[in-house]
């Protein structure tokens, strides 16, 4: 009974949190430099360098198996499913989990993504290219807006 208690309102939270759309686990940190302070952040900033923070997937014994936890085995799954299907979708399994999210939001949110997938990379490989400060600054200012944009629609 005292179990059912606290389960109750355990599970009541989560929908809701479910419920109110809130955005998945981001894998994506930007490496954000203030005067003389360095963070890490999953909000974009001014000149952020972009990191991927992909968990490790399981650890290996001595005796060679590997130990994987549910949530792991479950996205093990859910990538053979990805990969079986991609002749049919041509996506794979980070393409179709992204697919999945965007077919929550409007379908204007949805072009607004897709038109920031293509801006996004033009953006960063502008930043790379700048030369000067002035453009490196105009480009960075550009390439902040867009990922804020990116984030703010809840493109991931």
């Amino acid at each position: 009974m005292r179990f059912t208690l606290i389960a109750l309102p355990l599970a009541l939270a989560t929908s809701l949190a479910i419920a109110d759309g809130l955005p998945p686990p981001s894998r994506t940190v930007f490496k954000c430099e203030d005067g003389k302070r360095t963070y890490y952040s999953d909000s974009p900033c001014l000149g952020a360098q972009k990191l991927d923070v992909t968990p490790t997937r399981g650890m290996n014994k001595s005796t060679g198996r590997e130990l994987v936890g549910t949530d792991v085995a479950r996205e093990q799954r859910h990538e053979q499913l990805a990969d079986g299907i991609k002749p049919l979708t041509g996506m794979n399994p980070q393409q179709l989990d992204q697919f999945g999210r965007r077919t929550q939001l409007s379908g204007e949110a949805q072009q607004a993504c897709r038109k920031l997938d293509q801006a996004l990379p033009m953006a960063e490989q502008a930043e790379r290219a700048a030369q000067g400060t002035s453009e490196l600054q105009a480009t960075q200012l550009r390439l902040l807006r867009l990922r804020q944009q990116f984030r703010d629609l809840r493109c991931q």
